[in-house]
């Protein structure tokens, strides 16, 4: 058999359990971002959130899963894959627990907050599971892109369960769903995936940059959704700033003299790795802000409650699963860059055509050519993102290169967030149903915008080293 019968005979191979379980604890990290939005209402007049606080009960997720995603990376390379993945899937099933009993604003963010420490374990566990159980090539782009339609279908899904769940079972429902989930991932976890290897000394963790990493990076995560609402010199502003820049600054002194750094500056070669990185900040920036400003719209100015806010949702997640399921075969057919480009270009087209339909007389229907365009780019994108960050690295570092392109995902989606909703200023204040209309529109036009650069930016990427 020629060797390119043998790699069509493979790629037509089914990817069994261990794909469709990666895929689900993918779809638990990229619920847990979004499957809050419709339920900050009851949210925080069930606890008695402050409109300025309730922010938090989304943020402290994103920071604390951008902050610790560097960490979790290199875990999975040194400690073991496995026992990551099971630590992981434990915290969030723990945690999710204890959100749905809460009953307090304290007790709440502090659970949000581990539930992002998980989410920072379980992301690099669970793709360099993917990229280490698959071999490179067509077998491994399916498995991606299996994995790559929970994860980016989850952010739409998000809001459709979190509509009906808080409709049917009242706001505590969107915590506790996690704990079944999660108890029966780190079984099948620990029972699908090969056992860790004994730990090679040779290779230290290098606790040093872990934790300076770590603080910079939780740091300037919060200072970029602080500051936009509370202001950019308040006290703990500028204390945050100064302290995440001090720590950066320390973790690159400690890398440059490390044994075994935390980054290794060598990963910085595999150019699929560094245009990886540009595009998930890009994609999270964009993509990923706009079920934010949709909910918004559909509550806030159509008036929604949150189960037809969820169901508004339905559409675009199914487009976005099967985007990233013809994702995998067109990078087959077309390469890459060209995917790249296409997908990010799409959603520039339907974040435009997004802006006159949101009107404060729209009609829903007048929104889905813009939302199919944005479904389609973002599906395209997010499967050859994660292609290209696996492509050419090897086994022992796929973690660490995993934690790269996830860290650049959240905390670009922490900085897209912040400055779009600083730029729709209207938003988080009494405003009229004109004016936050305006300041969506503004938001929809930026996004457009930038993922319009984002895609000719695409144009001067190589084919990743795959050596």
């Amino acid at each position: 058999m020629s060797a390119t019968a043998a790699e069509h005979t493979a790629a037509r191979r089914p990817l069994g359990l261990p794909v469709v379980v990666l895929a689900l604890a993918q779809l638990v990290i990229s619920l847990d971002y979004s499957i809050v939005y419709v339920a900050l209402p009851d949210i925080g007049a069930g606890l008695g959130f402050s409109d300025h606080d309730l922010q938090w009960v989304v943020s402290a997720y994103v920071v604390t899963t951008g902050g610790f995603l560097l960490l979790g990376g290199r875990a999975a390379d040194l400690l073991g894959r496995r026992r990551m993945f099971v630590l992981a899937t434990a915290i969030y099933a723990l945690s999710s627990l204890i959100g749905g009993l809460a009953q307090s604003p304290g007790v709440l963010l502090a659970v949000r907050a581990a539930q992002g420490i998980g989410g920072s374990l379980l992301f690099p566990a669970t793709l360099s599971l993917i990229n280490t159980t698959y071999a490179e090539g067509p077998v491994r782009n399916r498995a991606l892109a299996i994995w790559g339609a929970a994860g980016a279908g989850g952010l739409c899904f998000g809001s459709i369960l979190g509509g009906v769940l808080v409709h049917g079972r009242g706001w505590p429902s969107v915590f506790l769903v996690n704990v079944p989930v999660a108890l029966a991932l780190a079984v099948f976890g620990r029972l699908l995936f090969a056992a860790d290897p004994p730990r090679d000394r040779t290779r230290r963790f290098d606790a040093a940059g872990a934790l300076a990493a770590t603080a910079g990076l939780t740091l300037l995560v919060f200072l970029l959704v602080y500051a936009p609402a509370a202001g950019w010199t308040r006290p703990a502003a500028l204390a945050a700033g100064a302290a995440g820049i001090l720590c950066l600054v320390l973790f690159a002194v400690i890398e440059v003299r490390a044994h075994d750094p935390l980054m290794p500056v060598r990963l910085f070669r595999h150019r699929g790795l560094v245009a990886a990185t540009g595009v998930a900040a890009l994609f999270s920036a964009t993509f990923s802000s706009l079920p934010y400003f949709l909910t918004l719209y559909f509550q806030a100015v159509r008036g929604y409650d949150a189960f037809v806010t969820g169901l508004c949702f339905l559409l675009p997640a199914v487009v976005v699963a099967v985007g990233t399921q013809a994702g995998a075969r067109a990078v087959a057919l077309f390469g890459m860059r060209r995917l790249l480009v296409g997908g990010l270009g799409v959603g520039a087209v339907g974040a435009l055509a997004l802006v006159p339909a949101v009107a404060a007389n729209g009609s829903y229907p007048a929104l889905l050519p813009g939302i199919v365009l944005m479904s389609v780019g973002q599906g395209a994108a997010w499967t050859a993102l994660w292609i290209a960050a696996a492509s050419g690295v090897a086994p022992g570092d796929q973690g660490i290169a995993s934690g790269i392109a996830s860290t650049f995902l959240q905390v670009g989606g922490a900085v897209g967030l912040a400055l779009l909703v600083a730029a729709a200023s209207c938003i988080g204040q009494e405003s009229s149903v004109p004016a936050l209309v305006d300041g969506i529109r503004t938001a929809l036009l930026l996004t457009s915008g930038s993922l319009a650069l984002g895609s000719l930016a695409a144009l001067v990427i190589r084919r990743p080293n795959t050596s």
